[in-house]
């Protein structure tokens, strides 16, 4: 048992946010840096935004074996939702920037969604409210990104 749980919920939340740096890094430089570096630096943003989307999904792994550990018939949605994500997220890569970060937006919003539902059930509610504002910042992003290129 966590014997500093106040502290460790300071630490995930900074950790949290902070994982917006390269978010809000690589949006404003897709404005900044000449076009023939454009695709380079979107590269960099989607495939930031396809590891976060797919580390969501992961998540719900993590759900699942909880689950499993605590019942014998653990909901089978957590395992097949988690691996969604990533597959989303790999076709929006294989997509001209302009199209797949748009997608990737849209992809964490759908995440959020589903969150919104799963984590009440899973007992974790307590984190949408932060989960609700790094996929703003993550999603609006991605479209900055997009816009410039």
């Amino acid at each position: 048992m966590n014997k500093h749980p106040d502290r460790t919920r300071k630490q995930v939340k900074w950790l949290a946010y902070a994982g917006l740096l390269p978010f809000i890094g690589l949006a404003i430089l897709l404005w900044l840096v000449d076009s023939e570096l454009h695709p380079f630096v979107a590269l960099a943003l989607a495939g930031y935004a396809a590891a976060i989307v797919s580390f969501l999904g992961g998540i719900h792994w993590g759900i699942g074996f909880r689950n499993a550990s605590r019942m014998h018939n653990a909901p089978f949605f957590h395992f097949a939702w988690g691996v969604a994500p990533s597959l989303m997220a790999w076709v929006a890569i294989s997509m001209p920037a302009y199209a797949g970060l748009p997608l990737l937006a849209v992809i964490l919003g759908i995440c959020y969604a589903v969150d919104r539902k799963t984590y009440v059930v899973a007992g974790i509610q307590e984190w949408l409210p932060m989960r609700l504002h790094l996929t703003v910042v993550a999603a609006l992003s991605c479209l900055i990104g997009a816009a410039a290129t």
